[in-house]
């Protein structure tokens, strides 16, 4: 179903390698929510400056830290001499450039240094877009995320709490230091207390079928809650995904040793799988094929 958005309000749609680039028009001025991932960067860039059509970003503001949603803070405030707003709890990872807080090296992705020149937490309001946005925590898919909810028009802008078919990775989990699916579950359900028309997610189109999205998501939830190894499958399918998206090919003997180098992989597959780099890596390879995100030319995996 199409979704209209009120005036003051439009999405740029990205791929999943990007996050979503939600701007918010007040006059002359503008706010962008998340720029998307580095490799992107440029692009991002070109699509802003068309459609902010010469009014001045003024403020750019991340739902949360990872990769795809803050990789082009840099650049854009390069280009627009914007301020950058970040949620308070990560800000001191920002700050010291904490690349394992950060999920950069622990996932071997990447980012550029940018600085932090103001925070923003759960329980302020901001005026952006034509509207009062109220600040909630969403934690889970990372501890310190934030999202924005427009009661009076009833817009959400949910980063990656919830999306039309699930929400994020769950990385407090596979690496163990924290509860996400307890997280996202007291996530889910304050969404679900909320009044809410129009979601606008980190990824994938804005939705208007809030009540089925959350019906997947809380499903979806229950599964992990059973099962820990879905847990660690999804993260490990999703992230290589992300890889295949930005490098566009992998060896699969290169994948292999991937799997077995990287934090992230090593954690889950200790944690909650227990193979061999071999034994997973042909999973992988089978499940994403299967999928329909990945095909085999004969030793070579290229993104579909």
């Amino acid at each position: 179903m199409s979704v209209t958005l009120p005036e003051g309000v439009q999405v740029i749609e990205r791929g999943w390698l990007s996050s979503n680039n939600v701007l918010l028009f007040d006059g002359a001025e503008a706010t962008l929510i998340d720029s998307g991932y580095q490799s992107h960067a440029e692009q991002t860039v070109a699509l802003l400056r068309t459609a902010l059509g010469g009014r001045r970003l003024a403020h750019l503001v991340n739902t949360h830290s990872h990769s795809d949603h803050i990789g082009g803070n840099a650049a854009v405030r390069r280009a627009f001499a914007c301020d950058i707003v970040v949620p308070a709890g990560m800000a001191g990872a920002v700050e010291r450039w904490d690349e394992d807080a950060l999920l950069l090296s622990i996932a071997d992705q990447v980012g550029e240094r940018f600085p932090v020149d103001a925070t923003v937490e759960a329980g302020e309001r901001l005026a952006m877009g034509g509207g009062e946005w109220h600040v909630l925590e969403a934690p889970g898919h990372d501890m310190d995320a934030v999202m924005f909810h427009d009661p009076d028009r009833r817009i959400l802008i949910s980063g990656d709490a919830l999306w039309r078919d699930g929400f994020g990775i769950l990385f407090a989990d596979v690496l163990g230091t924290g509860d996400g699916v307890g997280a996202t579950r007291s996530t889910l359900e304050a969404i679900a207390r909320l009044s809410v028309d129009v979601v606008i997610p980190g990824h994938g189109a804005p939705f208007v079928e809030f009540d089925d999205a959350l019906e997947r998501a809380f499903g979806r939830l229950a599964a992990f809650e059973a099962d820990g190894a879905r847990i660690a499958r999804n993260a490990i399918r999703a992230c290589i995904t992300f890889t295949l998206l930005d490098r566009r090919a992998m060896d699969i003997e290169a994948l292999s040793q991937h799997l077995g180098e990287v934090a992230l992989y090593r954690e889950a597959n200790a944690r909650f799988l227990g193979l061999s780099a071999s034994e997973l890596a042909d999973w992988l390879v089978g499940d994403l094929v299967r999928a329909g995100v990945a095909r085999r030319e004969g030793d070579r995996l290229l993104a579909a």
